[in-house]
């Protein structure tokens, strides 16, 4: 296992919830100079994603590069109004891979961008699990009655050229692909309508101003190409190496055979490993998946906690308050096999604390723990729905061709 290398010279600040991260993010946007670069899962017009749309708009009409990439499933078709307005201002923007009717029987088309990055002018960047949607709106649901849960981080130093670099290389191979999709699209006599505009060269980013902060953090990716899989090694490693408590909070909770044996040897082993997971019903695999994965958990001590607050949305843990991490990664095949997915990872007494007090608050307040007799004695039909789950999972995996 390659161990994740951290570099010195950051500084962090954690967000909770949308109303917190996109006030910053929005701030940075309309003070932005060169270039604004955004990524995400979900971008809901909202009220928070219409301050967002009009900040990047706002942005490329004073003449900054702006490029925008949303995922294809996430996100439904941009309403016109706002496609007229950004493609009238210069706004670079596209829908990463939308699955269309015959895309569910293609396996290659299952893979998503899920990652949520934002990089203003190569100075600051932002990364967590926060899509652009309000705290109280679900594309499902509807409206919630309580926020969701939910952490990203705003970054400084060195790890914001690398995040820079990582979404310029991105958008040079989604303009590559989509010339290809195009020419095959004109030879067959049909039409197809870009929002991808050239690209100019990738621009030079400058030189970190903010160099004096402490914390030591890696961006730690997982991608189809040379990191399948990063982000469960980084979890593997800090849960391997805990002497005293792993705290997790995960919404959509799914762990493989290591990652799952790797919980179980360290409660074993004497360190106190806490769960803080989805407890309402958003999805079928989600709700009834984790349930079948809980009993090997509890038998070694586990302890799992579910979220009663509200939707969980959260993918974050805490190791020994010292190491941490903030990402878009669940702990389910869809992430760690399939999606493009990105976690800060960092070692900081003061930050993990932070982090640490925000999850053990909506622990102590707001969730129910599983008691491993009340598990153990759940109806027949739970249980026929915990390994229908499980089963429908692992023939997913095995069309795909992957193991879990």
């Amino acid at each position: 296992m390659n161990a994740v290398v951290l570099r010195p010279r950051h500084r962090l600040h954690l967000f909770q919830g949308a109303d917190e991260l996109f006030a910053a993010v929005v701030h940075a946007i309309e003070h932005s100079s060169h270039e604004v670069r955004l990524e995400s899962y979900i971008f809901a017009f909202d009220k928070q994603g219409q301050a967002v749309a009009s900040a990047l708009e706002s942005a490329a009409l004073r003449g900054v590069r702006v490029y925008l990439v949303v995922d294809g499933i996430g996100t439904p078709p941009l309403p016109p109004q706002w496609t007229a307005r950004f493609d009238a201002a210069g706004v670079h923007w596209h829908r990463f891979s939308p699955l269309g009717w015959l895309g569910v029987f293609f396996p290659v088309r299952w893979r998503r961008l899920h990652r949520k990055l934002c990089v203003v002018d190569g100075r600051v960047a932002f990364c967590g699990g926060i899509n652009v949607i309000d705290d109280f709106q679900d594309p499902h649901l509807g409206t919630l009655d309580s926020a969701r849960l939910d952490f990203a981080v705003q970054v400084h130093g060195p790890l914001v050229q690398d995040t820079q670099a990582l979404m310029q290389r991105f958008w040079s191979r989604l303009d590559f692909a989509h010339g290809l999709e195009s020419r095959q699209w004109s030879k067959a006599g049909g039409q197809l309508r870009s929002a991808l505009r050239p690209q100019p060269a990738p621009m030079r980013a400058p030189a970190p101003q903010d160099s004096q902060g402490k914390i030591s953090a890696a961006l730690v990716l997982r991608d189809n190409l040379r990191n399948r899989s990063r982000i469960e090694q980084a979890y593997r490693q800090a849960i391997g190496q805990a002497h005293h408590e792993v705290l997790i909070a995960n919404a959509y909770f799914m762990p493989g055979r290591k990652l799952r044996h790797a919980l179980e040897h360290a409660a074993k082993r004497g360190v106190r490993v806490i769960l803080l997971l989805q407890g309402r019903y958003e999805y079928f695999m989600q709700f009834h998946g984790a349930r079948a994965v809980y009993g090997s958990l509890l038998a070694a001590g586990v302890q799992i906690h579910e979220y009663q607050g509200g939707l969980l949305h959260a993918k974050v843990a805490v190791v020994d308050s010292v190491w941490a991490t903030v990402g878009s990664s669940n702990l389910e095949p869809l992430s760690l096999l399939l999606a493009r997915e990105a976690n800060v990872v960092l070692r900081d007494p003061h930050f993990a604390q932070v982090l640490h007090q925000r999850v053990r608050k909506a622990i102590d307040q707001q969730s129910v723990q599983m008691d491993p007799l009340r598990y153990a004695q759940r109806g027949r039909w739970q249980r026929t729905l915990d390994v229908l789950a499980l089963l429908i999972l692992r023939i997913g995996l095995f069309v795909v061709g992957r193991r879990y």
